[in-house]
């Protein structure tokens, strides 16, 4: 940290006890920032370092300078501020101060507006009749939520629904041909088989052009207009890198481009996630989309990457800099790109009309522009990609 916390030594909350061990004050407000990004508010390392300076300004003995303060440093937007006060009453709402266990939140199931109907009901009846009780699946519910507006707890459960989703690489035919027992006529087979029987008629040799996995490339936006979705994006990419390794590359964008296909080949979801949040440096930051693209093709794409690859760009379309930079790095892409896809997290909501001046720009050089807010979003994501 760049300066410590100055707190006196006879506050309550600078000092106590958790399970028997002592604390010191950074520790419980760093512990604090910690529980915050458990809960889905994007606080990255300069905004833990602004909260620390401005609580050692105003004092931690002041609980309500200290939740300002946090309000102010902490929170990325208004989404953030009712997280933020959630988990800084169960950090700081207790006597001594310190954090204290909340028992778990029961769920109630949910049930549709179907009559059930009872056994006994028309007792003379065919006994053989099937009683139909209809039931709303959570978890079902759960696929069509937005990613964005669900609890820690459901952003859990759905966590582990990805697990479901079974990507599927795109093939296409090479130069090289192979033995089928359909297609073309294999001359050279057919005149060689018939040569090692002395010229006698042989049977018809077959060929076909040979198939092999087609490069995808996944662009994700990790700006902080994206941050609400970031997290499971890069779940989604995780995916798609466990189904052919060495055929998918990912990226993030942001003020910069950054490659992060080696910490997605972990097989461990969460650990891949962690090592792809270390390597992200503009983590929630601004948006520079076409400068960021255009160091993508001249680092990457035009040296191969991108060279008959289905490019897929999650992204809402909100460009800080000059949307003509944005038109010509896509046109440039769409060029090079077998297929390009653009995936944006407002496409499938009610209301939705793509006004954006990024999307504007890039709709006349898209293949497909769909929907990516749901896991159910995303399931047909990897059907778009299958058929590419």
């Amino acid at each position: 940290m760049s300066r410590p916390v100055a707190f006196s030594a006879d506050s309550a909350v600078c000092r106590g006890r958790i399970d028997g061990s002592t604390h010191d004050a950074d520790e419980v407000l760093l512990g604090f920032t910690r529980a915050l990004r458990a809960a889905g508010v994007p606080v990255t390392q300069d905004r833990a370092r602004s909260y620390l300076e401005a609580v050692a300004l105003v004092g931690l003995d002041d609980q309500v300078a200290t939740y300002v303060a946090g309000r102010a440093t902490l929170c990325g937007g208004p989404d953030d501020l009712a997280r933020y006060d959630s988990v800084f009453e169960a950090w700081f709402g207790s006597r001594d101060g310190l954090p204290r266990p909340r028992p778990p939140q029961p769920v109630a199931p949910t049930f549709s507006d179907l009559p059930e109907t009872d056994a006994e009901d028309g007792g003379e009846g065919d006994d053989d009749a099937e009683i139909v009780r209809a039931r709303a699946s959570e978890l079902e519910v759960l696929r069509h939520r937005d990613v964005a507006a669900l609890s820690p707890a459901e952003r859990q459960r759905l966590s582990a629904l990805f697990g479901t989703l079974r990507p599927r690489i795109p093939l296409r035919r090479t130069a090289r041909h192979r033995a089928w027992h359909r297609g073309d006529v294999d001359a050279s087979r057919t005149l060689r088989a018939s040569l090692r029987r002395m010229g006698e008629p042989a049977e018809i040799a077959w060929r076909r052009r040979g198939r092999k996995p087609r490069r995808v490339v996944l662009l994700v936006d990790v700006s902080g207009s994206m941050s609400g979705y970031a997290d499971a994006l890069l779940r989604l990419a995780h995916r798609f890198t466990q189904a052919a390794p060495g055929s998918v590359e990912t990226f993030t964008l942001g003020t910069r481009l950054t490659h992060v296909t080696r910490a997605l080949r972990l097989r461990d979801p969460e650990r891949a996630l962690v090592a792809a949040g270390r390597t992200v440096p503009d983590w929630s930051g601004g948006t520079r989309l076409g400068e960021t693209l255009r160091s993508f093709l001249d680092r990457w794409g035009r040296r191969g990457t991108a060279r008959g690859a289905v490019v897929v760009i999650f992204s809402d379309g909100w460009e800080r800099g000059d949307t003509t930079e944005l038109t010509a790095q896509v046109a440039g892409l769409r060029r090079i790109a077998h297929r390009v896809v653009w995936v944006n997290p407002h496409r499938g909501k009610a209301g939705y009309e793509p006004v954006q001046q990024g999307i504007v720009a890039v709709l006349p050089y898209v293949d497909d522009f769909v929907a990516g807010h749901s896991l159910a979003t995303y399931a047909e994501l990897v059907e778009v990609v299958a058929r590419a």
